[in-house]
């Protein structure tokens, strides 16, 4: 009876390590915090540096939390996972844990405990630190980026009706910003005094990124807002009844997708301008 619960046993824990790798190997980063809550100081009895350094020993890369973060990472916070390292109480032991929390904070992953029976602190919470990652050791991570699985193509017909539809939607909209721009300019007239002769206004010129510029779009409430690689704003998007066809926020303009490029169409004093943009979703 023993024997079988022992085979029983160990099965069990080679399914678990065999899908806790398989889950793991989707991430490439781990963020190490700067101070655990155990500990007084950040980085006290430099447990914080041992932790990246078993994090990069055993195939993540680690970065320290604060630090500049990779670009593909800043992007994408859920490439990350967030560690933290818990104690245990002990009256004779020292005992620490290794937590994995993905960019939901969801937990995703914890250690077996580590153990010590060092009296003296540093050298108690670094040997139970090791002994911890034991169970990360034997994971052997390595990175593998999700796949995406591509959407069958669709049928001709569909397409083509499709784009019809978009391109009527988009003409709906430029008429109705055509009307709005009317709108403005004559209220604009009322408002202002009759001069005898009216001055000349040369348009001005709309700072645009670069069509080699890419654009990345993050997700927001209403749509996205498209950051470039500062990070910094550009635009802020508001999504329609279309999925390539958006209104762009404080603006009278829109940003739609044709002939697989999208176009940023705006009003201007020299009437409706059109500009390229490279965006990434």
């Amino acid at each position: 009876m023993k024997i079988k619960l022992f085979f029983l046993g160990v099965s069990l824990l080679l399914c678990s390590v065999g899908y806790s790798q398989k889950n793991l190997n989707n991430y490439k980063y781990v963020v190490v915090q700067n101070k655990y809550d155990f500990l007084k100081e950040a980085d006290q009895y430099q447990l914080n540096s041992l932790t990246k350094f078993l994090f990069e020993k055993y195939g993540f890369e680690a970065v320290l939390e604060g630090e500049n973060y990779p670009e593909e990472m800043a992007f994408n916070r859920c490439l990350a996972l967030s560690s933290d390292v818990l104690k245990d109480s002990g009256m004779f032991k020292t005992k620490l844990s290794v937590q994995l929390k993905d960019c939901n904070g969801a937990v995703v992953f914890t250690s077996q405990i580590g153990e010590s029976r060092e009296k003296e602190y540093k050298l108690a919470y670094h040997e139970a630190l090791r002994d911890a990652f034991k169970s990360i050791a034997i994971l052997n991570h390595k990175y593998e980026p999700k796949k995406v699985v591509s959407a069958p193509t669709p049928k001709v017909k569909k397409e083509e009706i499709a784009t019809a539809n978009n391109e009527k939607e988009v003409a709906r909209l430029k008429q109705e910003l055509e009307v709005l721009k009317k709108e403005k300019e004559a209220s604009a007239k009322a408002e202002k005094p009759i001069e005898s002769q009216p001055k000349k206004v040369a348009p001005v010129a709309k700072s645009l990124p670069a069509k080699a510029q890419i654009l990345y779009a993050q997700e927001t409430p209403t749509g996205f807002q498209l950051v470039d690689s500062t990070p910094k704003v550009v635009f802020k998007i508001k999504k329609t009844g279309r999925k390539d066809l958006f209104l762009v926020e404080g603006e009278d303009s829109v940003i739609y997708k044709q002939d697989n490029k999208w176009i940023y169409e705006y009003n201007t004093d020299a009437g409706v301008q059109q500009k390229e943009l490279n965006i990434k979703f």
